[in-house]
């Protein structure tokens, strides 16, 4: 399926989450709130910029339990990933040649809306699906010799997940566990390589509040 129409289908239910939640506002309750604190590990697909598994991540959620299966609200993490490419000569024009090790560095800023439906409502074991969608900032840096170069740029994400919600005692504090993978159409270039579309794949292990 087209990653556009993807990312407006996400977008849409998104939308009509917050709508949901936003009729709901007059009867509102602390105790349907909760955050999330993730660690994260994060695993780039399709790019040799910087193509390592890493763990060098958070993600945070706060979200407000519009009834008993639908719950939405709004996230922000952050990701870096590495490589290390031995020394080559690049021709970067055809009067340029630089030969030189790298090492790479990518990036990543996610946040935006989140939403996800229970499909149970025991109180102690709780399995989800879920989305995410927003804006994603990224950085990729490429450093060699005593330099660096870098390049920045904005994009839409798209994020679908499943997850797992442990209540040990049953009570509001938790365990959380999620499965994801997320798209953003951010574009960079530094040096010889370039990036057009981000996609990762991970998970995520934290407590829930």
């Amino acid at each position: 399926m087209d990653m556009k129409a993807i990312f407006k289908k996400a977008v849409l239910a998104c939308m009509m989450l917050a709508g949901a939640c936003a009729q709901g506002f007059a009867q509102w309750r602390a105790d349907r709130m909760s955050l999330k604190a993730d660690w994260q590990m994060n695993a780039p697909l399709l790019t040799d910029f910087a193509d390592k598994i890493s763990g060098w991540g958070m993600n945070y959620e706060l979200t407000y339990l519009i009834s008993p299966r639908w719950e939405a609200g709004v996230f922000a993490a952050f990701h870096t990933n590495h490589r290390y490419v031995e020394r080559q000569t690049l021709n970067l024009s055809p009067t340029e040649a630089l030969t030189t090790d790298q090492q790479r560095s990518a990036f990543q800023v996610p946040f935006g809306v989140t939403g996800a439906f229970n499909l149970s409502v025991n109180k102690y074991c709780r399995p989800y699906v879920g989305v995410k969608a927003g804006a994603m900032f990224a950085r990729n840096t490429t450093y060699y010799a005593s330099r660096g170069l870098y390049d920045k740029g904005w994009g839409f994400y798209v994020s679908p997940e499943v997850g797992l919600k442990v209540y040990p005692t049953g009570k509001h504090w938790g365990i959380h566990l999620a499965g994801y993978y997320s798209y953003a159409t951010n574009r960079t270039q530094t040096l010889t390589v370039g990036i057009d579309g981000q996609s990762n794949a991970g998970f995520r292990l934290g407590v829930i509040f």
